[in-house]
């Protein structure tokens, strides 16, 4: 199952193409997403987009080995890309991925059992207020617990870092699950040893069968991945997998599996992956 555990990135920054280059990219995709692309006015919200598709065609190709033009990758309801497929084989019995973007960064986790959940956050200095006044904004969706450790975290910046470290976590889980992200996250309670060792109570209870890492990719940007139980993941999301129930042997395997580090890619290797299988 170990190939299914996959993280990829991908910085943005260091593509500038020329219209051209832009549509060359966009073709290799579906008729059917290029809406979705080429809706944005901004350039780097188009390429954020356009990457955040190429990531998953190429991922779901070069993992299950899938031709191109049988891949189909929807949404559910709140917004969960899916693979639409039965031909992941036994090897990964719930295959699925998560994707996510935010300044520089494009990113995709995979896992072949356990849900997955990625976040990016690029760590910025608010322009219309200061730190703690954008931070305050965002109070009732954190512990008293977690809200204390990033009152008391420093200097303004060091508390910025932290609240964007805690908010990366949240969103993580709750894109694991397939939720929108103003469910109820003061109840989703992350605790930690130095930013490893990550763990998570919800409504005072901790998740045994959840396992969280935080990643900094550079230049104040970080990236979340949370792993947990099929069984939490909403009714939409569910139907979207081959197996939500496990015995905890079985489970556990999955759970347990060496966590991948992300691999960088550039947007000229991913387009050659659909290159190369196109002949």
């Amino acid at each position: 199952m170990e190939k299914g555990v996959q993280r990829w990135v991908v910085d943005i920054s260091k593509w500038d193409p020329t219209p051209h280059d832009f549509s060359f990219a966009l073709y290799l995709l579906p008729q059917r997403h290029h809406s979705s692309i080429i809706k944005y006015v901004k350039l780097e919200d188009r390429k954020r987009a356009l990457v955040s598709l190429l990531l998953q065609y190429a991922l779901v190709h070069q993992v299950l080995g899938i031709p191109f033009e049988e891949i189909t990758i929807n949404r559910t309801i709140e917004g969960k890309p899916y693979l639409e497929s039965d031909k992941a084989g036994m090897d990964f019995p719930n295959f699925n991925f998560n994707v996510s973007h935010h300044g520089d960064y494009v990113a995709i986790a995979s896992e072949p059992l356990c849900l997955v959940g990625l976040d990016i956050v690029s760590c910025t200095i608010p322009l219309r207020e200061t730190i703690p006044e954008f931070v305050q904004n965002f109070s009732s969706y954190f512990s008293s617990f977690e809200w204390d450790n990033i009152l008391n975290a420093g200097t303004s910046d060091e508390i910025l870092i932290e609240f964007y470290r805690y908010w990366c976590l949240k969103e993580a889980y709750v894109k694991a699950i397939g939720i929108g992200v103003a469910y109820g996250l003061d109840k989703v309670e992350f605790h930690h040893t130095g930013w490893g060792n990550i763990s998570v109570k919800i409504d005072g209870e901790t998740m045994t069968e959840w396992k969280f890492w935080l990643f900094e990719l550079g230049k104040r940007h970080w990236a979340s991945v949370a792993k947990g139980h099929p069984k939490s993941a909403t009714e939409s999301y569910k139907r979207t997998l081959r197996q939500s129930d496990f015995d905890e042997e079985d489970y556990n395997k999955g759970l347990y599996l060496p966590d991948a580090p992300f691999l960088s890619k550039t947007v000229e290797q991913l387009i050659s992956i659909f290159c190369e299988a196109k002949g």
